[in-house]
Parts: structure tokens; sequence; C-alpha cells
């Protein structure tokens, strides 16, 4: 039998090639991260909104407020004139402002501009923790609620307090426990009771706010 020799041709492989290959292609990227990023907004959607009409309602609100600015507002409330309300009754009673002492004014100023200044950014982190036990039945929801008001209120009340060393702190923390132990369990029904998914008409919240607010107020100066 003859046999024949063949000769196979060498082709040079271009492993450059798959060197410079990239499984991640940059339009599927952009794809795989828009699919995944509607995924997550319609789950975000279904865990905030109770039905299809709440989203309509809340997508319908021309002047809604997020959960954030809601808190935040509200302890900005709550850092600012509970505390004036405080100062005024005592120095009425006491009757101990003399011309001289213009300069308590000016403590009194810082005191509350620090008190507010903390209501309103800690009030941020109030509404996340408001807004778990919000998913929580009623019942330990009222629970609940009452002792993130206090701790609310030390947080505020004590930071401007401590201006006036530590009894200031103390009296101040006392005060602010005082109010946000009241004042954040009643906006809170308020709040789960009206707000559409996260948020919250500004019409609803103004005279539920300053409602509350100026409702403590008027307890404190014994009106």
């Amino acid at each position: 039998m003859e046999t024949r020799k063949t000769q196979t041709i060498a082709k040079p492989s271009n492993l450059a090639a798959f060197a410079n290959y990239e499984p991640d292609d940059e339009l599927t990227q952009k794809r795989l991260n828009a699919l995944l990023a509607a995924n997550a907004e319609t789950a975000r959607e279904k865990s905030v909104f109770r039905s299809e009409q709440e989203k309509l309602a809340a997508a319908l609100m021309s002047n809604s407020l997020s959960a954030e600015k809601t808190f935040a507002y509200f302890g900005l409330l709550l850092g600012t004139f509970p505390p004036m309300a405080m100062f005024i009754r005592f120095f009425s009673e006491k009757g101990i402002f003399r011309g001289e002492d213009f300069w308590i004014l000016g403590v009194v100023a810082v005191v509350n501009l620090i008190a507010a200044i903390v209501g309103y950014f800690s009030g941020k982190l109030i509404a996340k923790i408001v807004g778990e036990l919000e998913k929580l039945s009623w019942h330990y929801m009222i629970l609940a609620v009452p002792f993130v008001g206090i701790f609310w209120g030390m947080m505020a009340g004590g930071a401007g307090g401590i201006i006036i060393f530590l009894i200031g702190a103390f009296f101040g923390a006392a005060l602010g426990a005082a109010v946000g132990s009241v004042a954040l369990p009643v906006f809170t029904l308020f709040h789960r009771a009206l707000k559409k998914g996260d948020q919250f008409d500004r019409r609803h919240f103004l005279p539920i706010a300053f409602g509350i607010t100026f409702i403590i107020c008027a307890f404190i100066l014994g009106l």
C-alpha cells in the first residue's frame, strides 16, 4: 500500500483577540443595569404603596413631602417653639429679667437654635425608624413610638441645653423627652393614616404639625 505524506499548514493563532475580549459587553451591561434598576423600582413601589389607588394618589399630589422632610420639619418646629415657651414662662414667673440681663436673650437664642438644628437633622433618622415601625401593626407601633419620641426629644433638648452647662443639658433633655413622648406618637398616627406611600401632603402636614406644636406650647405656658 502506498502511503503519502501530508503537510499540515500551521496557521498562527491570534491569542491577542482572546486577551482583549471582555465578557460584559458595554451595551449588554447597560441593558442589564436598566433591567435591574427597573426591577428594584418595582420592588420598592410594592413595598411602599399598599395599592394602585394609593400609588395614583401619591402621583397626583402637587405639593408633597417625603418622609425625611416631613419629620425633619416637624423636628424643627419642636426644637424651636416648646423651648421658647418654656423660657417665656420661666422669665415671666420669676420676674428676674432686668435691663442689664439682655445677654441672657443671646444664650436663650443659641439654645433654641441648637435644639432646632438638631431636631431638624435628627428628624431624618427618626423618619427611617418610624417608617419601619409603621410597617408593624397599629398596636405594636403605638407601644413603640413613645420611646422613639423620648429618644428624639432627649437628643435635641440635651444638645440645646448643654450650652447652659451640665444642668442645662439635663433639664433640656427632660423637657425634650416629655415633649417627644407626646408629640411624636400623635403625629405618627396622622402620618400613617394620611400618607400615600412615603409621601405626605403639605396641606395635611402644616395644620397637624403646627397644631400639635402649639398645643404643647399652650400647655407649657399654662394657657
